[in-house]
């Protein structure tokens, strides 16, 4: 029996280690690890130091908001995640790596220091320390942060005096200054909503009508089409004769009567509404010009035309579109 020939392997080109990418590489892994355990370092130490004072009153000492800020910012805790710890009143931590443990170790609750970076971010830690000093509470420092920032900054001002009658004084006039326009924003926000309400209804009213225009429209048009020209002519022009005349009644009747009524309270309120008008009533103008053009209707009035005003125009021009 034949011996089967070994197949040979052609060597395959390796492409050299980079060795600086390498080294790169290891040394940015080993930056990580020295970060999170400098990170750990630094909020076991603040934590130990926290224990050893022992006291809450000491508390500003050991580590400012600031601080505590940076802290939550940086979720530098997380860097005690999984470690079980003991709060100042003896009882269990889960987990010290979560921000609601951390505060716990610290003895405070994490609504308190919420609370107390809520104040920080609106004053400023040297502000905020001038506050507390003059004995402002928590409950008048979470009304003070709801005033406008230029208010908040009357009130920092007054503190640095240390006079706390002339805060107490300030912050009644600046919130009760507040309330008064905040009550205004609220009632101009709710007229506000009422016009728009208004106005959605008109609207609703005015697509309705146009719907009911649009529906009578089409019976006619069904109707037009079954009946012989001559007898369709005379049914659109006492249509068309119909809508001048509702047109020309509402300008010489509810459209004067409105115009009047403006011009008048302008009169009074010293605001002369004359060209607002005049703006109106060249929009009607030119929608009157825009139907002439595009019909090409004559400029030159009809001696035969009807008075749409006068006592029995319908019946007359109807009776003229029956006789043509």
């Amino acid at each position: 029996m034949a011996r089967t020939k070994t197949p040979t392997t052609e060597p395959v080109d390796v492409a050299p280690l980079d060795e600086q990418a390498l080294n790169q590489l290891q040394n940015g892994g080993s930056a990580l690890v020295a970060e999170h355990s400098e990170e750990r370092d630094l909020v076991n130490q603040l934590l130990g130091q926290v224990q050893m004072a022992n006291s809450f009153a000491r508390f500003a000492d050991v580590v400012s908001l600031t601080r505590l800020k940076h802290i939550k910012e940086t979720k530098m805790y997380r860097a005690l995640a999984g470690k079980k710890g003991i709060d100042p009143d003896g009882n269990e931590i889960a987990d010290v790596g979560t921000f609601d443990g951390f505060c716990q170790a610290l003895g405070l609750s994490r609504s308190k220091v919420d609370e107390d970076l809520a104040n920080l971010k609106a004053f400023g830690e040297q502000a905020l320390n001038q506050l507390s000093a003059l004995g402002v509470g928590y409950r008048e420092l979470r009304q003070f942060r709801k005033l406008p920032e230029d208010s908040r900054s009357a009130l920092i001002e007054a503190a640095k005096t240390g006079n706390h009658k002339a805060v107490e004084y300030l912050a009644e006039e600046l919130l009760a200054r507040h309330e008064t326009e905040k009550t205004e924003l609220t009632k101009a926000l709710d007229d506000a909503h009422a016009d728009y309400d208004t106005q959605s209804q008109v609207l609703a009213d005015n697509r309705k009508e146009l719907d009911q225009v649009k529906q009578e429209l089409e019976r006619v048009k069904r109707r037009i089409q079954t009946m012989p020209p001559a007898e369709s002519v005379k049914e659109l022009r006492l249509e068309v004769t119909g809508m001048a005349f509702e047109a020309e009644s509402l300008l010489t009747n509810k459209l004067r009567i409105a115009f009047e009524t403006l011009v008048n309270a302008g009169a009074e309120s010293g605001h002369d509404q004359r060209a607002y008008l005049a703006n109106l009533l060249r929009q009607i103008e030119l929608n009157i010009l825009a139907i002439r053009e595009d019909y090409d209707l004559p400029d030159s009035a009809d001696p035969d035309a009807t008075d749409w005003m006068a006592p029995g125009a319908l019946e007359r021009a109807q009776a003229a579109i029956e006789a043509n």
